[in-house]
């Protein structure tokens, strides 16, 4: 193979430093992106909307659910920013050494039952309906996330299990990835109704859906919520963290369901 001339070898080293230059900047133009759990969807999305209005940061928000966040985050997903459903995913993280700290409760979430519009259940708390469905024929499927990685689906199954219902329910169940999709399949009249967040069944999108009825929460373990920046978080992420415990940024969570963790409550 012949040496390449002065000049062609010039105009390659050109075009791989252009190449270069333009990775760069690509990569510098990218947002810092949040791994947050379905059922801050909406919530989430207000919040951040506030925040880049006020202070000029762009966010780029992921959705999903926790159980999947913590796998991904734990094989090197590029999240600088893990809002989770579960705390327990948070700690996990922080023992296998992947983020900045032990991150802060932000939110304590709710379940309840949801039925679409034409369904013949009832949205009632103590889910006695459901129980009757179950044993007269009218329940032929029923939406909770996957209790296997979604924290929303872990704290359904332990309300069903709480009512008596888990043993003859299961084979009618339609499991979603996350809470999101839960209530998608909840709603859209594939099935009777589920399980899904209230965070969710307050959004306006959902809400004109069906009927909804809070579960108590003395029927499953409580929903506690944790975030937690990774070691490469940019300063606009570790000020999203922060302006998360604004007043502004509260008010936007409670408006859609969540309760806010006590002060000193880490």
């Amino acid at each position: 193979m012949r040496p390449l001339s002065g000049w062609r070898s010039m105009a390659l080293r050109l075009a791989v430093a252009v190449l270069a230059a333009c990775t760069f900047t690509a990569s510098a133009q990218t947002p810092p992106t949040v791994a947050a759990a379905s059922d801050l969807k909406f919530a989430i999305e207000a919040v951040a909307a506030r925040f880049e209005k006020e202070t000029g940061n762009t966010l780029r928000l992921v959705f999903g659910s926790s159980g999947n966040f913590y796998s991904q985050i734990l094989h090197g997903a590029p999240f600088q920013m893990f809002m989770s459903a579960d705390e327990d995913f948070v700690f996990k993280l922080a023992d296998a050494n992947k983020t900045m700290d032990r991150g802060r409760a932000y939110a304590l979430g709710r379940i309840g039952i949801i039925v679409p519009q034409g369904s013949k259940l009832k949205a009632d708390s103590d889910l006695k309906d459901l129980a009757a469905a179950l044993k007269d024929g009218r329940l032929q499927k029923f939406a909770i996330a996957n209790p296997a990685h979604a924290p929303y689906g872990a704290r359904a199954k332990e309300a069903l299990q709480s009512a008596g219902l888990w043993s003859a329910i299961e084979s009618k169940l339609v499991f979603g990835e996350n809470i999101s999709q839960t209530a998608q399949f909840a709603t859209s009249g594939s099935t009777q109704g589920g399980i899904i967040a209230l965070s969710l069944a307050k959004a306006a999108s959902i809400a004109n859906l069906g009927d909804f009825a809070l579960i108590p929460e003395s029927m499953h373990k409580p929903l506690k919520q944790r975030m937690v920046l990774m070691k490469d978080a940019p300063p606009e992420l570790r000020a999203f963290y922060d302006y998360l415990a604004t007043p502004a940024a509260q008010l936007i969570m409670v408006r859609y369901g969540f309760a806010m963790p006590a002060p000193g409550k880490d």
